[in-house]
């Protein structure tokens, strides 16, 4: 039976960080064993929001690609290919800005919060507004019939959907809607307690120094109400603990009671964490250091996927310019 195709990306704003591993990597894992697969590094979306310094924008590419490899993605069981490779992407997003109403982009709601969390930097561009209608052409290209999302990235997809529709009616079926393959994704908060970005500088890399990964999980925020190791805590709002239930599963509902007891301090629950992460990274770390050691393998495991995904993506072109009557021969 032929494997449905499933499509997701992520953009080159450098390493990966266990946010970005628990948030899609974790799931592509599972998914390369299922389904035809097509993994892309968005190097033009991240242009969206990082046009002014493109100083380390190959170098960025690369450190995506290590980790992808490093995290266990297998390019015999899935395509990882980089988007700006594939001028078919650029092609299908042109035709689809130009049937895409303006209020449509306007509505999303990442548009208007990236304009508010990102105040200081001028985003106010035609490449942001319009980037729905780029990640729609991404998706649509290849016709994926599943979109691995979770729930606050429906809203996303559902525009996606959207321009499908709306093609398909003024000039005959094309595209199939994707649907979205809902994950529940461990939830990873950053060392300040907020959401783990680099925008907040609160990472943990897949890439850290056993040192350095040291230092960071000794200076996260904890319950700030707990002054002395016997003042009973409050787990549920304390970032270590949300990272023993994701990492120390075994040991983490004594963790919540000793907390709440005062029988355990933060900084033997620091010390217990650190040593559950960095086994957990080890691994990862050695496999980084194989392909880091092998820049000919990053190039072949790239060149491969790029050649399946024009393959593709050529089909859906050759669908698209027959449909619009845009195919002069």
């Amino acid at each position: 039976m032929k494997k449905k195709v499933v499509l997701s990306g992520t953009r080159s704003t450098g390493s990966l960080h266990l946010g970005n591993y628990f948030g899609a990597v974790e799931n592509w894992l599972n998914l390369q064993n299922k389904y035809d697969c097509y993994f892309f590094i968005a190097d033009w979306h991240s242009l969206t929001t990082g046009y002014e310094d493109t100083d380390n924008y190959i170098a960025n590419i690369k450190e995506v690609v290590m980790d992808l490899y490093a995290s266990g993605l297998d390019s015999d069981k899935c395509n990882i290919f980089l988007q700006s490779k594939n001028q078919d992407h650029a092609e299908l997003h042109l035709l689809l800005s130009m049937i895409t109403p303006l209020s449509w982009l306007e509505r999303c709601p990442t548009y208007k919060d990236q304009l508010s969390q990102l105040a200081e930097k001028d985003i106010r561009t035609y490449g942001f507004l319009g980037y729905p209608c780029l990640m729609a052409a991404d998706i649509l290209i290849y016709r994926a019939e599943g979109v691995p999302v979770g729930e606050d990235q429906l809203a996303h997809l559902e525009i996606t959907r959207e321009i499908a529709r709306r093609f398909n009616y003024m000039y005959g079926e094309v595209f199939p809607e994707p649907k979205a393959l809902l994950t529940k994704a461990k939830v990873l908060p950053g060392l300040d307690g907020r959401k783990m970005s680099k925008s907040y500088d609160n990472t943990i890399l897949l890439k850290e120094e056993d040192d350095v990964l040291r230092a960071k999980i000794m200076s996260m925020v904890t319950d700030p109400a707990r002054i002395r190791k016997t003042d009973p805590g409050h787990p549920e709002i304390c970032s270590v603990y949300a990272f023993h239930k994701v990492f120390n599963q075994a040991e983490v509902a004594s963790i919540c009671e000793s907390c709440k007891k005062g029988e355990i301090g933060c900084v033997a629950c620091k010390k217990n964490l650190y040593g559950k992460v960095s086994e957990f990274l080890r691994p990862i770390q050695e496999r980084r250091r194989e392909i880091a050691g092998k820049p000919k393998l990053m190039k072949e495991i790239l060149e491969k996927g790029n050649a399946n995904a024009k393959i593709k993506t050529d089909e859906t072109m050759t669908m698209v310019r027959k449909a619009m009557k845009v195919n002069w021969e």
